[in-house]
């Protein structure tokens, strides 16, 4: 178990104790350490003697438990097994990939490089729409037994429950939080049973261009802190952008490619703005829930603003009214 506040988890983990940890596993460090861009862990570039650099990501205490993280390693090293692009976690002489020093629990990555995907281009989309296909082929042999399962319930409610619980919303606007909330949370509720069951699959699950590389003229797929089960649509709908016909041509490019290695049941397109929805609630919650990590004020400087909820409530009104008049919702009129 990791011994540290949840509110400042990282504390106590100094450059020392950083590079002490790689070198318990085994590892040469040569000194450098470079701070990446991450938010929910602490992940870093380190230097290694006479061998190329690796990356070190140190897990946020209370957020995963050690079976959630080691099943998401296991997926990713079945996926690099199969050689899909995707950056797996090194594995120690005794098979292991979880590491712990100091009551921090880590893990070692290969460092690999690539530029920014241009999602905007619809071969890359087809490129992009194969990877998902193998991932989803792979991610369809077993379940998930530890990891979140993508729901109303799992994302949707407990965020609504924290927003109101919390004490970031600005006065007079708890009520109008709540009434929307509520109402969009029903209406999920209901689209998703409309839908009926669908394939739950071992997802990406946080599938957007921040966590998309273009490698050796391939997609190269990052992290895979929030896989989860769930819908296949739920790791295509992140890469669709503009309007409503051209969403309809990226999908269609990229399903090109994903049914190349994998069936698509077309009943999850109606899950498009659902997800979304649900993103919007959850993201929400994410930086509430963390607000008193002193990293996230000043990533976020605007979350506690009144402008910020204004804005919020109303994208989540909009949504709403999405939802409630299905003929509006882009991306479908292609395949009905």
């Amino acid at each position: 178990m990791d011994a540290h506040n949840e509110h400042t988890p990282y504390q106590h983990l100094t450059p020392d104790t950083i590079l002490n940890a790689v070198e318990e596993v085994g590892f040469r460090c040569t000194g450098t350490l470079l701070a990446l861009n991450s938010y929910e862990n602490r992940v870093y570039h380190i230097g290694i003697e006479e061998a190329p650099p690796l990356v070190a990501k140190f897990y946020r205490s209370g957020r995963w438990s050690s079976e959630a993280i080691r099943e998401e390693h296991q997926f990713c090293l079945a996926l690099h097994e199969q050689e899909l692009p995707i950056i797996a976690p090194l594995v120690d002489s005794h098979g292991q990939t979880l590491f712990t020093h100091q009551g921090y629990r880590f893990a070692l990555y290969p460092r690999q490089g690539g530029r920014p995907a241009e999602l905007d281009n619809l071969e890359h989309l087809e490129q992009l729409g194969r990877l998902l296909g193998r991932l989803h082929a792979i991610g369809s042999v077993q379940p998930y037994c530890h990891r979140l399962t993508l729901s109303v319930a799992t994302w949707g409610d407990p965020s609504v429950q924290h927003i109101l619980q919390s004490n970031l919303l600005p006065p007079g606007m708890h009520r109008e939080y709540q009434q929307v909330s509520s109402s969009l949370l029903h209406t999920l509720q209901k689209l998703f049973q409309a839908v009926g069951p669908y394939k739950r699959l071992r997802l990406h699950g946080d599938c957007h261009v921040g966590n998309l590389l273009w490698n050796n003229n391939a997609p190269l797929l990052l992290d895979f802190d929030d896989s989860c089960s769930g819908p296949a649509i739920q790791d295509l709908w992140m890469s669709l952008s503009g309007d409503h016909y051209e969403q309809s041509t990226q999908l269609s490019y990229l399903l090109r490619g994903y049914q190349t290695f994998f069936s698509f049941d077309r009943r999850e397109l109606a899950l498009i703005e659902p997800l979304r929805s649900l993103r919007l609630l959850h993201h929400a919650a994410w930086i509430a829930r963390r607000w008193n990590d002193p990293a996230f004020p000043i990533a976020f400087p605007w979350f506690n603003a009144p402008r910020y909820w204004e804005e919020h409530i109303h994208s989540l009104q909009e949504q709403l009214h999405l939802l409630q008049n299905p003929q509006q919702t882009a991306c479908l009129d292609l395949f009905y």
